[in-house]
């Protein structure tokens, strides 16, 4: 047995600085821990600044097979971000029979079953705690410690931008636009953002949860995605008046069938995942004998990230240790149906403008009526005046209803002469509360 255990590390960007920094200040500690040290051997990286900022020039490499023939790297911890090359330097990391570490949730969410595949080949590892969650071990958490578990739902905020976006637009009453903007100046928005205020990133994230949760494959391309684009500061407003908050959710469920959706909802105010705020993370699990649990903590950053990779590497590295490596492989071991995106069922907040004169209110709930969605509160929340014509919002909540009914319903009311707007339509969630 190798007296050291050795890593090749693809990248030494932010969470790769990281990572060297917890390998360096806790090298003592991780020791003892696994019973040998934990040292980076070489790293692939282009950029020598980086390598000169951390005094690891002579560990430095543009070429990845450096990395692959070394032998005394066990353990290929990938942090390059992206498809590829990320996808590439995996599988072959696995074939040669290296165990793995990544962040990549893009790389794990599409391709997780070919790269469990190429680890079972050769009895490697393939750990990715820190894809979803950063420094939150949710992870581990669903494969060993609720593995006895039935897993009926997973509910999660899991984009601290979009959880700061709407922070910001609830606790200041500003616009989207703006929140953004805040959002991009602290550093918690890309230039271009739209992988994560569209719901991109929350989907892909889900989709890795709702795999292991219900050892069924579930990629991106199964995801309902709905972005936070369309939230206002008055939505925000009303849905606090109506005792709830506005957060964007990715939910997985398995209630006969697997439904997979990250969209906007209205969540009671004291729902757990209400009280979260700004760029912190939180995922809600329910099992049928642990019952209702939540993982809380921050989801993204430099050292939370990098806490979990090299959680992961320390595992790996005790496996390495015992001749136990290999034991976790692809836990997708089911076929499960998926259900359509029509059938997801739902409490809806909507809002609309329309012409304040008698029957108004009666025509719509005559709409809704047809079409099997049942209304639980109307409330006139102000009257307008457009062009020279008297109006009046409405917020209505309806009860548990099927999507399919509700969009029906909702293009007839749209075509309907009295109506002049759906301001905005958003899903009420949080039923497991009750």
């Amino acid at each position: 047995m190798p007296e050291v255990i050795g890593i090749g590390l693809l990248g030494v960007g932010t969470v790769g600085s990281g990572v060297v920094k917890i390998l360096r200040d806790n090298a003592s500690q991780i020791a003892q821990r696994v019973g040998k040290r934990v040292e980076i051997k070489r790293i692939l990286e282009n950029n020598e600044s980086k390598l000169r900022s951390l005094g690891l020039t002579e560990q430095g490499t543009n070429r990845y097979e450096d990395l692959l023939e070394d032998p005394s790297i066990q353990i290929i911890v990938e942090l390059l971000g992206g498809i590829e090359p990320a996808r590439t330097y995996l599988l072959e990391a696995l074939g040669r029979g290296k165990h793995v570490v990544t962040a990549n949730k893009d790389v794990v969410a599409t391709y997780g079953k070919e790269l469990f595949a190429a680890a079972d080949a050769t009895k490697s590892d393939f750990y990715f705690e820190a894809s979803v969650g950063g420094g939150i071990p949710v992870i581990r958490v669903l494969k060993e410690s609720l593995a006895a578990n039935q897993i009926q739902a997973v509910i999660g905020i899991v984009n601290g931008t979009t959880n700061y976006i709407l922070t910001r637009m609830g606790e200041e009453g500003i616009e989207f636009d703006a929140a953004l903007c805040a959002a991009k100046d602290a550093g918690y928005a890309e230039a271009d953002p739209s992988a994560d205020i569209e719901g991109f990133d929350a989907a892909r994230k889900i989709a890795i949860l709702a795999s292991i949760a219900f050892n069924t494959r579930i990629t991106p391309n199964d995801v309902f995605i709905e972005g936070i684009t369309r939230i206002t500061p008055r939505d925000i407003s009303y849905a606090q008046e109506l005792g709830y908050v506005i957060k964007l959710l990715a939910i997985a469920r398995e209630q006969d069938e697997v439904e997979v959706r990250v969209h906007p909802a209205l969540v009671p105010e004291n729902h757990p995942l209400a009280a979260v705020q700004g760029v912190f993370n939180a995922i809600y699990v329910q099992g049928n004998a642990v019952g209702e649990t939540m993982f809380y903590g921050q989801g993204a950053g430099q050292m939370a990230t990098a806490s979990a990779v090299v959680g992961d590497v320390m595992e790996i590295a005790r496996n390495i240790e015992t001749g136990s490596t290999g034991r976790f492989s692809c836990t997708c071991f089911y076929t499960k149906k998926l259900r359509p995106w029509g059938q997801f069922h739902s409490k809806y907040y909507i809002r609309l403008v329309v012409k304040d004169q008698p029957g108004a209110l009666a025509s719509i709930a005559g709409v809704f009526g047809n079409n099997r969605v049942s209304l639980g509160s109307v409330i006139q929340k102000r009257t307008l005046n457009m062009a020279g014509i008297s109006m009046a919002e409405l917020v209505l909540i309806t009860h548990d209803v099927m999507e399919q009914d509700i969009q029906d319903a909702l293009t007839v009311i749209k075509g309907l002469s009295i109506v002049s707007s759906v301001e905005n339509v958003i899903r009420v969630e949080g039923g497991e509360q009750g």
